[in-house]
């Protein structure tokens, strides 16, 4: 009985010799989270929801873009200054004090008729499916360009994990991934 408990504990031991060479072996990378805010003023209406929000008004919103990925030798998954560039142009210049509508809402000839700034949701990409500025279509609306700066720059690796757009201080949606 005593060469079979000596076998066991053998075999027990070889067992966590293996297991801690393993350890030493390569571990997968790490995945880092790097994330960008932004804030921008804008008018919305949903009037296929009745109640008050089918009036024009506006909201202070907040966007937190977050990217993932393995960060390189250089200890970065992307450049925060090239990414938070590209997110708030285009913010600035689509949805920035402007007015978000919907395809079918008809306000929208009224209002590029005065010549002024209204970002369409449905019309074209990045919007494409998207009929009405919910806050959760403006979420899946900045996460869809987000993915395009990430396609823009040819990063391997690197995805949107979460995007999170607050249009009051109690209100907000999230799009992960």
């Amino acid at each position: 009985m005593a060469g079979k408990t000596g076998e066991l504990a053998g075999d027990a031991t070889r067992r966590e010799e293996e297991e801690a060479g393993r350890g030493e072996e390569r571990q997968p990378a790490a995945t880092t989270a790097i994330t960008v805010r932004h804030n921008f003023e804008s008018a919305h209406r949903l009037p296929q929801l009745g109640g008050k929000c089918q009036n024009l008004h506006g909201h202070s919103w907040w966007v937190e873009a977050t990217v993932a990925g393995e960060a390189g030798a250089d200890g970065i998954v992307v450049e925060f200054h090239d990414l938070k560039s590209y997110l708030r142009e285009w913010i600035d210049r689509n949805l920035d004090h402007g007015a978000l509508l919907g395809s079918e809402d008809e306000l929208v000839l009224a209002l590029k008729a005065v010549d002024s700034k209204v970002f369409v949701f449905g019309e074209a990409d990045p919007s494409a499916g998207l009929s009405w500025p919910t806050v959760e279509n403006v979420a899946q609306l900045l996460t869809r360009v987000t993915a395009g700066y990430i396609r823009s720059r040819g990063l391997r690796g690197v995805r949107v994990s979460r995007v999170v757009v607050r249009e009051t201080h109690v209100n907000a949606a999230e799009v992960s991934g």
